[in-house]
C-alpha cells in the first residue's frame, strides 16, 4: 500500500518544478530509472523559474558598478534589486546591510573576520563546521549538544552569565539541523543573548528553504545562508544584518570594488579610504548570475507560499518516519525527540549494514541519491551515535568495507522539488534492503563503496 493517500495528495500543492526531475541513470541491475535526487540538504536541484529567469538575462549580462554602457548599467540594476529583494525575503530591518558571498561558510567566516578583537563567541557542538570552525581569532565556547529546545536556552543563558559582560559577544546557532532536521528555538536564544548583551547570528542554510526566515521578527543580528540550498546554482551567498561591526571592521577581501579612493602618499606609502556600504566587503567582480539566482529562487518560493510549502513537506516528512519507523533495524538520530518540529532532513542508521554501503546499494539498485558520512558536523553526529564527540571522525575509507561496524550515518532529505514518488521508492528500498539484503557485491575504491563491476549479481 501507498504511504500516500489520494485525499491527502488533493489537499496539497504539486512539487515545485526543478532541473534534473526526468533525469534517467543505469542500474547496475539493468535497466535505467528516474533518478531520485534525496540530497537536498547538500545541494537541492535548481528551480526551473531561477533557471529560466538567468538564461533570459545572460544575453544581457554585463560587469557591474564598473561601467557606462547598456549592459553594465543594466547588470547594475539587476545586481542592486536582487539586494533589495534578498532583503525583503529575510524581513530585514531597514538599517541592515545584505552583502553577497560565495555560500554560508564564506558569509561565516567573513561575520568571522569583523567581530571585535576581544569578542567572545558562543557555539553549540551541534552546529556544522561552517559555524563552528570560523572563529578562530575569537574567544570561542562550545557548549554540549542539547537534548531539548528548552535545555538549548538554559545552557546558553547559564554561558553567557558566567561570562565578562564588559566586552562583546556573539552567539552562532542553526534553524534547522544539517543532520536531523530539527528546527531550533531561535527567537528564544535571540531574547536570551539580548538579554545578556550578546548579539547572534543565524545559521539559515537548511531552514531558508524550508521556512520563513525575518530577521526582523526573530529578533536576530545576522543571517546566513546559501543560495545552492535555495534552488539556486552558481555558489552565491548571503550575510544580512547590522551594519556596525560591518563597517568598522577592515574589508573581507581588499581590492577593487571595496575601495572608495585610493591616492599615494609622499612617503610612498597608500591610503585607501573604503566603502561603508555593501561593497565595503565585495571586493572583485561579483558574482552576478548567482546573485540574479538568489533573488529569483526567493521570488518563487514566496510566490508558491510557505504555508503551502511547509504543509507538503511535512507530509514527506511524515511519509518517510512512519516507513522508517516500521524497520526494526532503522535506528533515526534526533536530539530533541520523536515529536520536534523538523524539516525534510532525516539521518539513521541500519543495524548490521555500514552506512557507505547502504547508501551506494540505494543508489546503484535503486537510483536513489543520498548521503552517508558525518556530514560536516562531525562532533554531532558522533554524540547521537553515542560515540565520543572528541573522537576524531573521518568519512570513507577507514570504515567503507561492506559489512564493517559504521560510526556514520545515512541523510536522506528533500524539498519543494520531491514528488511522492521518489519518497516511495525509498522507504520501499530500505525495507528491501535490510529484509533481503544488497542484490549486488560492492568495495571500496577512493573511500567510497561502489558496486563490483567485474562480480557477479548476487
Amino acid at each position: 500500500m501507498s504511504v500516500f493517500t489520494a485525499a491527502a495528495d488533493q489537499s496539497l500543492c504539486s512539487p515545485l518544478s526543478v532541473l534534473g526531475k526526468d533525469v534517467t541513470v543505469p542500474l547496475v541491475t539493468g535497466g535505467e530509472v528516474t533518478y531520485a535526487a534525496l540530497d537536498y540538504a547538500a545541494s537541492a536541484p535548481a528551480l526551473q523559474r531561477v533557471w529560466d529567469d538567468v538564461a533570459a538575462y545572460a544575453p544581457y549580462y554585463g560587469s557591474v558598478h564598473r561601467g557606462a554602457g547598456y549592459l553594465s548599467q543594466l547588470s547594475t540594476d539587476l545586481f542592486e534589486n536582487s539586494r533589495a529583494t534578498v532583503a525583503e525575503f529575510l524581513g530585514c530591518r531597514a538599517d541592515d546591510q545584505v552583502i553577497f558571498t560565495r555560500s554560508t561558510t564564506d558569509s561565516l567566516n567573513l561575520l568571522a573576520a569583523v567581530v571585535p578583537a576581544d569578542c567572545q563567541v558562543f557555539v553549540y557542538e551541534t552546529e556544522h563546521h561552517a559555524s563552528l570552525l570560523p572563529w578562530r581569532d575569537a574567544r570561542v565556547t562550545y557548549l554540549n549538544a542539547p537534548r531539548t529546545p528548552a535545555q538549548a536556552v538554559e545552557t546558553l543563558e547559564r554561558a553567557l552569565a558566567d561570562r565578562d559582560p564588559h566586552g562583546p559577544a556573539l552567539v552562532c546557532v542553526t534553524g534547522a539541523s544539517n543532520v536531523t532536521g530539527e528546527l531550533w528555538p531561535v527567537k528564544e536564544l535571540a531574547a536570551a543573548a539580548h538579554a545578556h548583551g550578546a548579539r547572534i547570528v543565524l545559521d539559515a542554510a537548511q531552514l531558508a528553504p524550508h521556512h520563513p526566515v525575518d530577521i526582523a521578527e526573530l529578533d536576530v543580528d545576522w543571517v546566513a545562508f546559501s543560495g545552492h540550498k535555495l534552488y539556486a546554482p552558481f555558489g552565491s551567498g548571503v550575510l544580512a544584518g547590522r551594519a556596525d561591526w560591518l563597517q568598522d571592521a577592515e574589508p573581507y577581501l581588499a581590492g577593487g570594488g571595496a575601495s572608495r579612493k585610493v591616492a599615494r602618499r609622499t612617503d610612498g606609502g597608500v591610503d585607501v579610504e573604503w566603502h561603508s556600504t555593501a561593497a565595503r566587503h565585495e571586493a572583485g567582480s561579483p558574482n552576478v548570475i548567482g546573485v540574479y539566482s538568489i533573488a529569483s529562487a526567493c521570488k518563487a518560493l514566496t510566490e508558491a507560499g510557505f504555508d503551502n510549502l511547509v504543509a507538503r513537506e511535512q507530509h514527506l516528512v511524515t511519509a518517510v518516519r512512519a516507513g522508517l519507523a516500521a524497520v526494526p533495524e532503522v535506528t533515526v538520530l534526533s536530539l530533541f525527540g520523536d515529536d520536534a518540529p523538523r524539516v525534510g532532513v532525516i539521518s539513521f542508521v541500519v543495524e548490521g549494514w555500514n552506512s557507505s554501503h547502504f547508501a551506494a546499494a540505494l543508489s546503484a539498485e535503486y537510483g536513489i541519491g543520498v548521503r552517508d558520512g558525518l556530514f560536516c558536523a562531525h562532533p554531532l553526529v558522533r554524540t547521537l551515535l553515542g560515540s565520543d564527540p572528541q573522537e576524531v571522525g573521518e568519512c570513507g575509507a577507514p570504515e567503507a568495507e561492506p559489512g564493517a561496524p559504521s560510526l556514520n550515518a545515512i541523510r536522506v532529505s528533500f524539498g519543494a522539488g520531491t514528488p511522492d514518488e521518489h519518497i516511495e521508492r525509498f522507504v520501499r528500498a530500505v525495507k528491501e534492503l535490510v529484509s533481503k539484503g544488497a542484490q549486488w557485491k560492492y568495495r571500496t575504491e577512493d573511500g567510497r563503496c561502489v558496486p563490483d563491476r567485474g562480480a557477479a549479481q548476487l
